[in-house]
């Protein structure tokens, strides 16, 4: 198999600027490239569509398994010259981290270090990095023994100078030195709450996507890559996996929200949706009058609608729209942001004076936007109640990552599952990846369900086919 994975000593040390670069330059070579991204992260892998043209996909051995994440990995990766993926934080952080997936895929792994302060010490760090896996200790903890990844290299990212690079390059004797990228290097995406700008909102010029590729091209043996990785990979002819379904008798139509509001979305949800017999039609909640005619169910993922609340609350006709379509018991499924746009509103912050945008009043309450982050993690669901997903007890897996908050939530008190004095039931028990219990979650009204939660259709190939058979009155599996 060949491919890479593009891994960084942590966070904000430049794995994202060389993958996207690393990308650009093979493109540029003619290459057919497939792009993945560790971990629940939806703007990197929208990045890595804009520079090859083809989706990414996310690899998450938490959320989905290692079976499902060798079987995606496989099946988009055979119709590509070559496969890049790139890490998550630092190379061995977390219980399942990007060294744990290189070995779960069996591929080399480029190191990406920060030179910015550091020569000599450069290769004591690397030198770290390479040693890591070998559980030596002073005092051992659950996480002494670390997984080893085979390493094809290091790139060095702010390098001041040629001389500069040198004094690291020297400094390195256990790992081959593929290059680097200049401290004044001009390239940045912008940054909000939630991360770097969406590739929705085209944060990189094609003529940035070009500077870079060239810039790689001219700082980085690329052509040591391919070469190192053409030798690592194993022989195996490629082959396109089959699907995990059965397609249903006909097709049910799934209408998905996207533009730049609602725009995180796992693609490979949607792909199992297709493959579980549905129609995906896009349509959007910004610049659309109405939802598409003759659908069957609605799909809202997440995004910022908190940034284009006013545009949202303006378009009246699509809220109405939307409302009426949910007020005649007609499947809806909403996450994160596409929840918050199925309240009755928005509450932002503008100018240091608080403003409520009125969204599509589905759920009866308000969510408020906050100062600092409001919940992260992985988060495992515990179905109270039959749902969209499946039947009660059903488990499916995702994560949580946001800045806003049900407004007054301690006045939605809950007898059982259903809460006062609202048609609403709560329908999620959640946990966090160490099983500890969280609130309840997950809210249904009618045939409308809506959650904070990512969802990855992966963690269950169930939830597909349960969606689309929800969808069309069938039975569950």
């Amino acid at each position: 198999m060949k491919g890479i994975i593009i891994a960084g000593t942590h966070s904000g040390c430049g794995k994202t600027t060389v993958t996207l670069g690393i990308l650009a330059a093979l493109k540029k070579k003619g290459l057919i490239v497939q792009s993945f991204k560790t971990g629940p992260d939806f703007i990197d892998a929208g990045l890595h569509r804009l520079i090859t043209g083809r989706p990414s996909r996310n690899l998450d051995l938490w959320m989905c398994g290692e079976d499902y994440i060798r079987e995606c990995f496989e099946k988009y990766s055979a119709d590509a010259d070559i496969s890049v993926v790139e890490g998550v934080m630092g190379l061995y952080d977390g219980k399942l981290s990007t060294a744990s997936l290189a070995n779960a895929l069996d591929l080399p792994v480029i190191l990406v270090v920060d030179a910015y302060g550091m020569a000599e010490s450069a290769g004591a760090v690397v030198r770290g990095f390479r040693g890591q896996g070998s559980g030596v200790s002073v005092k051992p903890t659950p996480y002494t023994l670390f997984p080893t990844p085979c390493f094809a290299g290091v790139i060095f990212n702010r390098v001041a100078s040629e001389n500069h690079f040198n004094r690291l390059k020297d400094s390195v004797h256990d790992m081959p030195v593929l290059g680097y990228l200049p401290r004044d290097l001009d390239f940045e995406i912008p940054h909000r709450h939630l991360g770097l700008t969406t590739a929705e909102e085209r944060p990189i010029s094609e003529e940035a996507i070009q500077k870079l590729a060239d810039v790689v091209l001219k700082y980085i043996d690329v052509e040591g890559i391919l070469q190192n990785i053409e030798q690592g990979a194993k022989s195996k002819d490629k082959q396109v996996l089959g699907s995990w379904f059965s397609v249903l008798g006909s097709k049910v139509k799934i209408a998905v929200a996207h533009d730049k509001a609602f725009c995180f979305y796992y693609e490979d949800n949607l792909d199992l949706l297709r493959e579980a017999g549905a129609e995906v039609i896009t349509f959007s909640p910004l610049s659309d009058k109405m939802i598409p005619d003759d659908i069957d169910a609605l799909y809202i993922g997440g995004g910022y609608p908190e940034l284009y609340a006013k545009e949202l609350s303006a378009n009246k006709a699509m809220l109405d729209s939307i409302r009426n379509f949910a007020d005649n018991n007609m499947p809806v499924y909403a996450e994160c942001g596409g929840f918050m746009y199925l309240t009755n509103g928005i509450w932002k912050r503008e100018a240091g004076k608080w403003e409520m945008w009125e969204m599509a009043g589905i759920f009866p309450f308000e969510t408020q936007m906050k100062d600092k982050l409001s919940r992260l993690g992985y988060r495992e669901v515990h179905l109270k109640e039959d749902g969209i997903f499946g039947k009660k007890d059903s488990v499916i897996r995702g994560h949580e990552f946001h800045y806003s908050e049900i407004k007054d939530s301690s006045k939605l008190q809950a007898t059982s599952n259903k809460l006062i004095n609202f048609n609403l039931l709560q329908i999620y028990s959640v946990k966090d990846s160490y099983g500890n219990n969280l609130r309840n979650e997950g809210y249904k009204i009618k045939n409308t369900f809506g959650s904070y939660i990512h969802a990855h259709f992966g963690s269950d190939k169930a939830m597909a086919e349960n969606f689309v058979n929800y969808c069309k009155g069938a039975s569950w599996k």
